[in-house]
């Protein structure tokens, strides 16, 4: 079947014979005026990506824009170390730290211009924020929907205060439904999963559909190699559902790819689905006609288990089933963003008093938990809000703290999928409470705007805690980045060592590489069986080493190979 035939009948599917040929037309204007973008590359992933995740202004330096002193941050300290960078939304909005989106087809002025992010573009590729499920109460949009003017009277979701929304899923302790006045006098209760000021948009309406195909298409030509499809699992509605994970909303996904593969084929779509595993990756389809890679959401709070635990067990056994079985598909593994820590993917992992075990030691740590409302009108724990090197104090032990997070690092660099790097782990942040108390708002505390000339006095000084943060985690960095074993789709296995030690098996036909880390405050010995060389090499220190018997000390790690490249 054609390209072309595909994106037709999935628009059959989702909106019916006629309407799905009235929407085709629509689409395919755009995809002409657009015009084809890009090649295909002979290969997706590479053992060189490393993805950094940012907001445009987590760096400030005064009389340069944010986007100008993020460039030359990244030309200064991450060239040819970072492959991509995730630019969070950095569209003019109105809340949300960028995800009310008002205008998606112009950058924020207190960020910079599209100049900047062109020049950003020229040494790493990028990532764009498509915000799809909703749009800020105070855009030009939602005006034009209250107004009624032509193209966006279905814009939102009109609903009845009758209708019966019990058995939607919520990810917020906020009422599902807002009240607004249109201009003809009219009031409405209009769908906003999220908060009153992001009103859900309406995908059973093809003129929206139109509009956000144009941003889509838009994103590409300004440089996106990556689309990250934001709160994705809410998209499509429907009255007695979960209004999660539906049919049709799989079928957006579809047709998304489906437009990118016959525009731009080698622009990746990522699914944003904070659920549990066998949920998240649902949005890998057949393996080649969804998403090229989802959020690996289970591993940031079962990994912080693991080392509040001093036992890796449930980690091993969840690790076994991050098998991929197509080569256009992976995982994108990080333990922090900009979100707090999902909660919701330990679900069936841990049980309730490991899972209240970890949020009494993020409150500990000083941080705080958010909750969601249940269909029964209970409250349950969605994500815990604190940076994830403040997760990793251990309080009893504050002298491991730096080594214990480097681990937790090591750890998620050796795992099979694309790794990705929240700023302000690879900077050390700490705790920003006085965000949190000037924002009223949980998830602040590991959004703090740096001053680019206090990070680099910080870093030049070699007993800061940022710079013994840094430093080492570029060490992983670099290493990682040579060694073929880690391609995000090389082959694996997990060994069982000790509960106290987290071994992996990375392996493609150039290189094998083990990774063996210490999750507890004792020394403890890894004896490695089976066919494995007496004699290896360490990557981190070049010296051989004798693998039958490693000596680990606490929170320490290793990554031991046959050849060095």
């Amino acid at each position: 079947m054609e390209k072309s035939d595909k994106i037709k009948a999935l628009l059959h599917d989702i909106y019916g014979e006629s309407k799905g040929d009235t929407a085709y037309g629509k689409i395919f204007s755009l995809i002409e005026k657009h015009g084809k973008n890009k090649g295909e590359k002979e290969e997706l992933f590479s053992e060189k990506d490393i993805v950094l995740i940012t907001y445009g202004d987590s760096l400030t330096d005064a009389g340069k824009t944010p986007l100008k002193t993020l460039s030359e941050f990244t030309e200064k300290h991450l060239k040819n170390i970072i492959s991509a960078i995730h630019i969070l939304p950095f569209c003019p909005f109105s809340s949300d730290d960028g995800f009310s989106v008002m205008d998606f087809h112009a950058v924020n002025k207190d960020l910079g211009t599209w100049e900047n992010i062109e020049e950003i573009s020229q040494s790493v590729e990028l990532m764009f924020d498509l915000v799809l499920n909703h749009i800020s109460a105070q855009s030009g949009w939602f005006e034009n929907y209250l107004n009624g003017q032509r193209g966006f009277e279905n814009l939102a979701i009109e609903m009845n205060l009758t209708d019966d929304l019990s058995k939607v899923t919520r990810p917020r302790s906020l009422p599902l439904l807002t009240k607004f006045n249109k201009t003809n006098g009219d009031e409405v209760h209009l769908w906003t999963t999220f908060s009153s000021d992001q009103i859900d948009l309406n995908y059973k309406s093809i003129d929206l559909l139109e509009k956000m195909v144009n941003v889509l298409l838009g994103y590409v030509k300004n440089r996106a190699s990556m689309i990250r499809l934001d709160a994705i699992a809410y998209l499509w509605k429907e009255l007695g559902s979960k209004c999660i994970h539906l049919e049709k909303t799989h079928k957006i996904v579809k047709l998304f790819r489906g437009i990118l593969d016959l525009t731009a084929p080698d622009t990746m779509i990522i699914t944003e689905t904070n659920v549990p595993h066998q949920e998240n990756i649902s949005y890998f389809g057949k393996g080649n006609d969804e998403a090229q890679m989802v959020y690996n959401f289970t591993l940031p709070p079962l990994l912080l288990h693991s080392f509040i635990e001093s036992d890796t067990t449930k980690l091993s056994k969840w690790a076994k089933n991050l098998q991929i079985f197509s080569n256009k598909n992976t995982f994108f593994n990080f333990t922090a963003s900009h979100d707090g820590i999902g909660v919701r993917p330990l679900e069936g992992v841990v049980s309730s008093k490991e899972l209240d075990n970890i949020i009494n030691t993020v409150k500990e740590n000083g941080g705080d938990v958010s909750y969601k409302d249940n269909p029964d009108g209970s409250k349950s724990p969605y994500e815990l809000n604190i940076t994830y090197v403040d997760a990793l104090l251990d309080k009893k032990n504050k002298e491991t703290h730096v080594d214990r997070f480097i681990a937790s690092q090591a750890v998620a660099l050796s795992l099979p999928g694309m790794p990705a790097i929240y700023i302000h782990s690879l900077l050390g942040s700490r705790n920003w409470q006085e965000g949190v108390s000037e924002t009223k708002r949980a998830r602040t505390i590991n959004r703090k705007k740096l001053v680019a000339d206090e990070i680099e006095k910080e870093l030049n000084d070699k007993n800061s805690f940022r710079s013994r943060i840094f430093y080492p985690y570029m060490k992983l960095l670099k290493v990682r980045r040579k060694q073929p074993a880690f391609h995000p789709n090389a082959f694996f296995e997990i060994l069982e060592l000790d509960s106290k030690v987290f071994c992996i098996k990375r392996y493609c036909s150039k290189q094998i590489v083990f990774s063996i880390t210490n999750f507890s405050n004792e020394d403890v010995t890894a004896i490695l069986r089976g066919n494995v060389p007496t004699f290896m090499l360490d990557l981190m220190t070049g010296d051989q080493v004798v693998t039958n018997s490693v000596k680990l000390k606490p929170y320490n790690y290793v990554w031991f190979c046959d050849v060095v490249f």
